[in-house]
């Protein structure tokens, strides 16, 4: 039932995409607010239980509403629930709208546009980046969004589908990632949230994208050039100030072959261009490869939709498998 959940629901979001302010995500964000304001008390333990509680309860409430549709009305109806819930935590309309402006505008030649596109989808300042720039940051960003709304849920829901509990995978990763951004971002934070709280949210989104980032990293070294990958991933993803994030694009600056890395875009700050060697000031290096170009942007596309691809047909043998086991 897995695999027909993840496709039907990747098919329909590619007809019916949701937008970027959908219902669901103004849920979520009144829930981790009304949770933060009315159980963080900036003490460390409690910010675990109410972290817990935050993701869990939804978590919970999805796997019940599972088990009551099963008991009631059947697989049909557990199926159009997972679909459903796949539906509105996995899929790449969330974010693609933004690398498509932003692309066209490069390949039309309006730059400036697509140094407002990138401000703005970012929230943060970009000031005369060169173009060069713009595509890096854009094959950066895309490219762990497609983690986190693609990749990262589908494995988490595949993983747990394997012991009946797939709703319960994907409603943590879905949420621990849109907490992790939503309080992780230093501009626009509600004042009621501890320091103590967003860094428990932090170590746990880190836990719990440990192995989704390495099996992402993995996926784009088979589908894309395998040996430089695997060289970025060992030898340059300790560039990246965050771990996971930086084993993910390392593998990806391998796969396709592209300089990615160095300074990075902040709130509020211009960015720091790179000198010859890839080293800004107070940036990090970055990895060996061709400088980015829109060329770049088509070899993205084709490495995410080959890795959603694969990530398919393993969940088609891992349902068969259960299926005639």
């Amino acid at each position: 039932m897995s695999f027909f959940s993840i496709l039907l629901a990747l098919l329909l979001e590619q007809v019916r995409p949701l937008g970027g302010d959908h219902p669901v995500r103004r849920a979520t964000r009144a829930w981790a607010h009304w949770m933060a304001s009315t159980f963080d008390a900036g003490e460390h333990r409690q910010a675990w239980v109410t972290w817990g509680l935050l993701v869990g309860m939804p978590a919970l409430v999805a796997m019940l509403l599972h088990w009551l549709l099963e008991w009631a009305l059947g697989w049909p109806a557990v199926l159009a629930w997972h679909v459903a819930l796949l539906y509105a935590t996995l899929g790449f309309r969330q974010f693609s709208h933004h690398f498509t402006a932003i692309r066209d505008a490069l390949e039309a030649g309006d730059e400036e546009l697509a140094r407002h596109l990138l401000a703005a989808w970012q929230n943060v300042q970009v000031g005369q980046i060169p173009r060069s720039e713009i595509v890096r940051h854009v094959i950066e960003y895309s490219v762990l969004a497609a983690h986190r709304h693609v990749f990262g849920v589908l494995l988490w829901y595949a993983l747990m589908s394997i012991i009946g509990l797939g709703p319960l995978g994907a409603v943590v990763y879905a949420l621990a990632s849109r907490i992790e951004q939503q309080w992780g971002a230093s501009t626009a934070q509600p004042p009621f949230i501890s320091d103590v709280l967003r860094a428990v949210s932090r170590r746990a989104w880190r836990g719990l994208d440990w192995l989704p980032a390495r099996a992402t990293a993995l996926a784009f070294a088979i589908v894309g050039r395998f040996e430089d990958a695997m060289d970025g991933w060992r030898h340059h993803a300790q560039q990246f100030p965050e771990d996971n994030d930086g084993v993910i694009l390392a593998a990806t600056a391998g796969a396709i072959d592209v300089r990615l890395g160095g300074a990075a875009l902040q709130p509020g700050q211009d960015l720091v261009v790179l000198d010859e060697e890839g080293r800004p000031a107070g940036g990090s290096a970055s990895t060996p490869g061709r400088p980015p170009e829109t060329a770049h942007f088509a070899q993205v596309v084709g490495l995410v939709w080959r890795t959603v691809v694969m990530w398919l047909l393993l969940v088609a043998l891992l349902t068969m498998a259960n299926l005639l086991g």
